[in-house]
């Protein structure tokens, strides 16, 4: 074949995937109607999950599954920002880590709304203001974001879903590497690449900022100054990308949690987030987690938080394998209200990240 056959082929081949598009489109809008008539939410993480599981395995090639995904993201966003006009509150500013997070969970058609703190996004979230929030949960290096966690003392809010984003943390400025003087850089991204900058640029002024974002921005004022943050943050500022991957753990990610308003439909692979506190006395916590061995099952993760409504009261946040509604985890929570003070199911989500 010749060029032009190719792309007359190309041509032909575009013109029923956009027929096709749009006939899956309008079947989606049907849904929509039933789902919205039902008061049902329009996200629904498990069909996301089935989708993708779905077109992958019938993916032959030469286009990546990682691609195809991508393209399905799109098609799923368009798609639902025609059913209804989904908001979606996420821990500003623009160009953030969290911002990334949020477009690769629900696309590029939603309406997104950066948020001054993370209280603020499940305020959105709660007075029907935004239909869901992205807050960032822990990082691998630095751990928890114990003010996330504390929010949901109070909140009536539940996990959806879960977003696990690799952190590459670019160095950003002008053109001249040698040039640089002074390094706008968050607290979070500053220990997450201090070994990098003491073997690169261990004379330059460090100066603390609020944001990734906005240490682009004040980079972008000084053609001596340098910034780290994302390669979201180099295009919305249009800076030169002068270093990639100046992580110093190359296995770097943060894990960002989905806020709505009703509990996800299980998979066949989910995690259940729990809140309990139990009585100050000896042996009350084995007691409480002592189900889940006896149910055989897996706790991936537990941290405490001090409860600030009493001296020495905690509250416990556990990460366990299973959704709620399954059995063995209805089970084992049944016996973990036994024996505490407290319990709140924060949600059930799919694990597939």
């Amino acid at each position: 074949m010749h060029l032009s056959d190719h792309r007359q082929a190309i041509d032909d081949i575009d013109k029923t995937i956009v027929k096709l598009l749009n006939e899956r489109t309008q079947h989606v809008l049907a849904i929509g109607e039933l789902k919205i008539a039902r008061g049902d939410a329009i996200y629904a993480p498990h069909r996301e999950l089935a989708v993708f599981e779905r077109v992958c395995k019938q993916n032959q090639g030469p286009i990546t599954n990682e691609s195809l995904r991508a393209i399905y993201r799109e098609i799923m966003s368009g798609a639902i920002a025609l059913q209804k006009t989904q908001t979606i509150a996420y821990l500003g500013p623009e160009a953030t880590f969290t911002h990334q997070a949020a477009i690769e969970r629900f696309g590029s058609s939603l309406r997104y709304a950066p948020q001054k703190t993370i209280a603020d996004v499940f305020i959105e979230v709660s007075k029907h203001r935004a239909d869901y929030g992205v807050v960032p949960v822990e990082n691998s290096t630095e751990g928890v974001v114990t003010h996330t966690l504390d929010m949901f003392v109070d909140s009536d809010l539940k996990i959806v879903s879960q977003i696990v984003l690799p952190i590459q943390h670019c160095l950003l400025g002008h053109k001249d590497f040698k040039a640089i003087k002074k390094l706008y850089v968050h607290p979070q991204a500053l220990a997450q690449c201090r070994d990098w900058l003491r073997l690169h640029l261990p004379d330059v002024e460090i100066i603390e900022t609020s944001s990734n974002a906005r240490s682009a921005e004040l980079a972008v004022k000084d053609p001596r100054a340098a910034a780290i943050a994302g390669i979201l943050a180099a295009e919305k500022y249009r800076l030169t990308i002068l270093e990639t991957d100046i992580q110093d753990n190359s296995q770097n990610a943060t894990r960002f949690l989905v806020l709505g308003r009703q509990f996800t439909e299980p998979t066949r692979r989910d995690r259940t987030s729990i809140m309990f506190s139990v009585a100050h006395k000896v042996g009350a916590l084995h007691g409480a987690i002592d189900p889940f061995r006896r149910f055989r099952i897996n706790m991936s993760k537990i941290e405490s938080r001090p409860s600030k409504r009493r001296a020495w009261e905690y509250f416990f946040f556990v990460d366990c394998d299973g959704h709620y509604s399954n059995p063995k985890v209805a089970q084992a929570l049944a016996q973990l209200k036994k024996h505490c003070n407290f319990v709140k199911i924060l949600g059930s989500y799919p694990i597939a990240d």
